[in-house]
């Protein structure tokens, strides 16, 4: 069972995703909180698989709790998919750099919702890729400095990654093999102090590296 958990201040949307969730034979409500910081807690209490975090909610926003529960040391911490009503809204961007696992539009169908869920599970990012090209691309200055630190071949499997491509097809475009692949991944998301293949695909759209 995935043991999924909600946060949002508004009670029927609330409502709506619990029995949805409660609907699915695979899926469990976990809990649910109407505001960040009693996100946080009930991600330490519950410790749900996945969370759904709005992210604008009273108190501590989803981006403050998203960041909270990243700091938290005592594992297993949950996958977070953060909620919004805007496609192009500058606190996605936040939130993914804040650790979120990716983002939905709350009229997302629930069918789509569902299948988010249950990617994010299996470790896997979702993000719309229009709605974050859309997105990025208000707040893009092209900055080929931000992966200095970065080697020669690390930029490549970088700007690949960036795109989108899974690990084995990084590996048949740089002609390397997917442990090297992922050997670079962990060193690029080191170098640039960054968490998940979702903040690397957010930096480099926000330094105008990908379009």
């Amino acid at each position: 069972m995935i043991r999924v958990a909600i946060a949002d201040d508004q009670p029927l949307f609330c409502t709506g995703l619990q029995m949805m969730i409660e609907s699915q034979p695979d899926l469990e409500f976990a809990g649910s909180a109407a505001d960040g910081v009693q996100a946080i807690q009930l991600a330490r209490s519950v410790r749900p698989d996945v969370l759904l975090m709005d992210i604008r909610m009273p108190v501590l926003d989803g981006i403050a709790a998203t960041e909270g529960i990243r700091r938290e040391h005592t594992a297993p911490l949950p996958r977070i998919v953060v909620l919004t009503t805007f496609e192009r809204d500058e606190a996605v961007a936040a939130a993914l750099r804040a650790g979120a696992d990716g983002f939905l539009l709350k009229d997302a169908t629930p069918d789509f919702i569902l299948a988010a869920i249950r990617t994010v599970h299996d470790g896997h990012s979702v993000i719309a890729p229009k709605a974050t090209t859309d997105l990025f691309r208000t707040l893009a200055r092209r900055r080929p400095e931000a992966i200095d630190a970065l080697s020669v071949r690390e930029k490549e499997v970088f700007l690949l990654a960036a795109r989108g491509l899974s690990n084995g097809e990084i590996g048949r475009t740089a002609f390397i093999s997917e442990a090297t692949v992922k050997s670079h991944v962990r060193s690029i998301l080191a170098k640039l102090g960054l968490a998940s293949r979702v903040q690397l695909v957010a930096f480099a759209y926000e330094n105008g590296l990908v379009r």
